[in-house]
């Protein structure tokens, strides 16, 4: 098993005709998933790597009954290009692009919701069920089938996590690289809820950074509600105090959203914090 992407997935890729979107279909098909359709106003009836292209997600549901979309669609269209595939009937979007404006994700998330809809992100790497389905931008040949599922707010830190990981030996159910936006469609209490439904995850990796309070309303949510063996690595603890930070979500307010908060949170909440990256997967090996 594995969580939100699988073998199942039938992917719709939006914006197929442009360079991101045509690089990372031909990347995601490399790697086994079933990449059915992609979507590109005004080319529709024309192919990407063998892969239909329509007008409408619509006319490509209605085509190639895509179950899951990805967006690589510019910042200022890519709210339509959301609103579109879940008013079309999809029920996961993976939303790669970044610097969508703050008030378009502010209308995103809740429209979602009240569809029954996810959104993976924005601005983020995507999700991966190794072995199964890539639905993202991540470097493939550094993840594993396993057991530990891993969801993170940062998409480089979680690529030098799962490498040191997967060179340990452990390998990986789903790793669900969720943004570090401060808007975004799945939160790090739900990826936990879902990691600790499925049952081919035995352990959980979660990989926070400052800004926000994701980690500490994690660390809550983990005393009450998840029995797995859950360890933590939290970015940015030799960010100077006071300092401005250049990621959208690295936002310290009223002493919460430090380093040192969200790591005294989850130790409080029995979560061991690795202090580098690598030592991740030396905690895993004491779970």
């Amino acid at each position: 098993m594995s969580v939100l992407v699988a073998r199942r997935t039938r992917l719709l890729v939006q914006g197929i005709t442009g360079h991101q979107g045509t690089f990372h279909a031909r990347a995601m098909r490399e790697y086994g998933t079933r990449v059915v359709a992609g979507t590109s106003p005004g080319k529709g009836g024309t192919e990407v790597e063998g892969v239909p292209v329509y007008d409408t997600v619509r006319d490509a549901v209605k085509g190639k009954r895509p179950n899951t979309s990805i967006l690589f669609v510019p910042a200022p269209y890519a709210k339509d290009a959301v609103i579109e595939a879940i008013e079309a009937g999809l029920r996961l979007v993976v939303v790669i692009t970044e610097r969508i404006p703050f008030h378009d994700a502010l209308e995103l998330v809740p429209f979602a919701r009240t569809k029954g809809a996810t959104i993976v992100g924005p601005n983020c790497p995507g999700v991966i069920s190794p072995g199964e389905a890539k639905v993202g931008i991540m470097p493939s040949h550094i993840f594993a089938p396993g057991d530990v599922g891993v969801v993170s707010r940062s998409g480089t830190l979680t690529y030098e996590i799962v490498n040191a990981m997967t060179q340990e030996g452990f390998g990986q159910s789903t790793c669900i690289g969720i943004g570090g936006d401060p808007v975004i469609g799945t939160n790090t209490v739900e990826a936990l809820a879902l990691f600790q439904k499925d049952r081919a995850t035995k352990r959980i990796v979660v990989v926070g950074e400052i800004g926000g309070t994701a980690e500490e309303e994690a660390a809550e949510y983990i005393v009450d509600h998840v029995t797995k063996p859950v360890v933590a690595y939290v970015a940015g603890r030799t960010a100077p105090p006071g300092k401005r930070m250049g990621h959208a979500g690295a936002i310290i307010q009223e002493g919460r959203g430090t380093a040192e908060s969200k790591a005294k949170a989850f130790e409080a909440a029995g979560v061991p914090v690795a202090e580098y990256p690598v030592d991740v997967a030396k905690l895993l090996a004491d779970t």
